[in-house]
Formats: structure tokens, C-alpha cells, sequence
């Protein structure tokens, strides 16, 4: 969610009745500011929370021009002091999978520790190894926030526009889709590098508007997500995505939730 809009959009996404208190809305606001002058992003989005033992991590991330290139993502403990976090590279994902179990300790330093034996070789010139990964919860966090957005980051259709030379960046005449048009799933898109999309046939392609529909729609995930509008206390409704694996929360506005 834009940390423009912030106090607005939190309220949206507390259907589930998972909020932030009235000091960690103030302290964001302020320092969300700060972070988008010093880094010199073109926007700054809060990401959310994955909560700790002994603390929970505030998620915010940054975006250049590109809104889908070179985006950056921040953890603080206090939501004053923000920290870069690594890109999750390939190896990295491998090893916190490896490695990382249980729940998150709320201390990016904390080191997770896995040894196994691995054999060797091949045949009589076989010998076993013991091999030992070592992965940080810094790493392990960035490993969690680039898989999410990979499964649940979620757009609607037409938020966002690409121009001819590939940058993608708001649009800002969307309005949000109408109610029948946020009804169809088809209008949901995975705000990431798109995969089925390239596997699509020229007939297949040629319905499709080049500067809206660059992005792989909900509809053809697997398994299917349905979808369903949830009317609380707000004049415009929130809808809910749900999968067996994701659940996807959004308005309709141009959010990043």
C-alpha cells in the first residue's frame, strides 16, 4: 500500500483484525518520508508485517521509475530505523529452504544451521561429506518477502500501464474497476515478471491490449482462486482472493497489498 495513502488503505486491509496501533501509524507516516528522500525512490509502498518472537519485522519497499524493476525492500523493528535486505538470488532460496525452520526470532542476526552427509563421487571412488548451510534470518526474511510477492501480490487490471520501451508505471487515470468488472477474476493480475504469458500463442495474443495486459491474470493460476467481496464498515467494499495456499486482499483502487 502507497505510503501516501497509508492511514486510508491500513483500514482496508483490516478485515482479518490485524492492525497496527496508533504509535506504529504515526511513526510509519513520518518515517516512510524520510526513507523515499534518502533513497530517493520514486514511491514507497508499506509491505506489511510477519511477526517474531522476539520482535516483529515492518516491510516497506521502494520503487524507481520502473515500478516492477530495481525494487528494494526495507525491514525496521520499530518502524522508525529502516535496513536494506539482500535480493533473494536462487542459492539463497535454496539454503533458507534447506536451513530456516520454525518460527521467525525477531533478530535479523540470528543464524540458522543445517548439516547433512552427502555423497561424493561415483562407484568405488564413492565417499560421504558432511556438508553444513548457514543462513541468517536477514536472509531468510528476504527470502520470505520475495515469495510472497511472487504467490500474492496482486493488481487490478488496468492500475498499471507498460510503455513501449518496457517501463511500467501507475496509471494514473484508473479509477478503480466498477463493481461487475471487479466481480470477474480475469481483471486480477500477479504483479511480477509474467510467466504464462509467455507461453501464449500469437492467436492467443492478439485480443490482448499490450499496454494493460502484460501481467499474468488470477484466472489461469493453478489450482483456481475464487473470489468474493467483503462489505464492513467502509462506503466502498474490500474483496478477498482466496486459493488454497494465498489469500489475496484488495479494493478498488490501485493498491499494492
Amino acid at each position: 500500500m502507497d505510503s501516501e495513502s497509508l492511514h486510508y488503505s491500513l483500514d482496508l486491509a483490516a478485515g482479518n483484525g490485524l492492525t497496527l496501533s496508533s504509535e506504529q501509524r504515526a511513526a510509519l507516516q513520518t518515517s516512510l518520508v524520510i526513507l523515499k528522500r534518502n533513497y530517493k525512490f520514486s514511491r514507497v509502498l508499506f509491505w506489511g508485517k510477519i511477526m517474531g518472537i522476539k520482535c516483529d519485522y515492518f516491510i516497506a519497499q521502494g520503487v524507481e521509475d520502473d515500478e516492477m524493476k530495481n525494487k528494494k525492500s526495507l525491514y525496521s523493528l520499530n518502524c522508525m530505523d529502516w535496513h536494506l535486505l539482500p535480493p533473494a538470488t536462487e542459492s539463497m532460496i535454496a539454503d533458507v529452504a534447506l536451513a530456516a525452520q520454525g518460527r521467525f526470532t525477531g533478530d535479523p542476526s540470528h543464524e540458522y544451521e543445517h548439516t547433512e552427509t552427502r555423497i561424493k563421487g561415483e562407484g568405488d571412488d564413492a565417499t560421504e561429506e558432511e556438508v553444513t548451510v548457514k543462513v541468517n534470518e536477514a536472509s531468510r526474511l528476504a527470502t520470505a518477502v520475495s515469495n510472497i510477492d511472487k504467490d500474492a501480490s496482486v493488481v487490478p487490471r488496468g492500475a498499471f500501464t507498460k510503455s513501449p520501451s518496457g517501463k511500467v508505471q501507475t496509471n494514473r487515470s484508473f479509477g478503480g474497476l466498477d463493481p461487475i468488472e471487479a466481480a470477474k477474476l480475469r481483471n486480477y493480475l500477479h504483479f511480477r515478471e509474467p510467466v504464462n504469458l509467455k507461453k501464449k500463442s500469437i492467436l492467443e495474443m492478439s485480443h490482448l491490449n499490450p499496454a494493460i495486459d502484460f501481467l499474468d491474470p488470477l484466472s489461469e493460476d493453478i489450482p483456481k482462486v475464487t473470489i468474493s467481496f467483503l462489505k464492513e464498515q467502509w462506503e466502498s467494499p474490500a474483496l478477498t482472493i482466496k486459493s488454497c495456499n494465498e489469500t489475496f486482499a484488495l479494493n478498488r483502487t490501485p493498491l499494492l497489498l
